[in-house]
């Protein structure tokens, strides 16, 4: 049978992406939107209705989900969006809703389909999540900060569901060519004592879009992890990774193995 795999915001960028290269390598691929209807004829693979900013659509997404498959095999959690610019700048409220997407939207669809997993002793959820979630950046305080929730969150959550054959993995892109700088949403109340910094941060940026690597990298690596049978929790990807994130890796590794150990003395 083939697995079934759902991916969220499935209709650009990244999940666009992994979602039609993992229909290419014979998964029944099911993609969300907030409006599939859009795309109904554009895309190999099935769209149905989620939006992570609705506790509503969120509540009835299983029933939707399920009128298509009998089973869930793995979830993709990639929707969400770019809150840019100067930390100070933001709104708050604008940081607010970078959160309730990124974050609490995510952690919102991954426990409505929880119960299926843990009723079915099996599942895997991979979670798109950011180098600057491992390392910040300039102009990106808001994405930072929901993308270290949402590592935070999966690492405590990977040891609670190991005991249901539930795997949890996470993978960390570097600078790619995505629209996601394009429809990031941005401060309008600029502060001048920052524009010498935002000129250097505007040159910065331009640069890296420039040497950015294709995205398709990015949907390879979610394949290795799908296809894996125990996936690491951190996977990074992409130029550019420094010797901290490595060594990050690493000793994060040792300490998992050590928190498991002293798990496993209590029966």
């Amino acid at each position: 049978m083939k697995k079934n795999i759902l991916v969220t915001g499935a209709s650009s960028g990244f999940g666009l992406l992994i979602a039609n290269e993992l229909h290419k390598q014979g998964f029944n691929v099911i993609g969300t939107s907030r409006k599939p209807e859009r795309y109904a004829s554009m895309f190999p693979f099935k769209m149905i209705a989620l939006d992570l900013d609705s506790e509503q659509s969120i509540a009835g997404f299983p029933e939707r989900l399920f009128r298509e498959i009998s089973q869930l095999d793995i979830l993709i959690n990639n929707a969400g969006f770019l809150v840019s610019g100067i930390a100070e700048e933001i709104p708050v409220e604008l940081g607010r809703q970078q959160f309730e997407t990124n974050f609490w939207g995510t952690i919102r669809v991954t426990n409505a389909v929880l119960p299926y997993f843990r009723k079915q002793k099996f599942g895997k959820i991979i979670t798109l999540g950011s180098i600057v979630g491992l390392v910040s950046f300039p102009n990106a305080a808001y994405y930072a900060a929901s993308k270290h929730a949402l590592e935070g969150y999966f690492k405590s959550l990977r040891y609670e569901l190991s005991e249901f054959n539930i795997s949890v993995a996470m993978i960390e892109p570097s600078a790619f060519k995505t629209s996601i700088v394009d429809n990031s949403s941005s401060p309008v109340n600029e502060i001048a004592d920052y524009n010498s910094l935002r000129g250097k941060i505007e040159k910065f940026t331009e640069e890296l879009v420039k040497t950015a690597e294709d995205p398709i990298i990015v949907a390879k690596k979610v394949l290795q992890v799908v296809q894996a049978e125990k996936p690491t929790f951190r996977n990074i990807v992409g130029k550019g990774t420094s010797v901290l994130v490595n060594l990050q890796h690493f000793a994060y590794g040792v300490f998992e193995k050590n928190v498991l150990k002293q798990l496993n003395k209590y029966k």
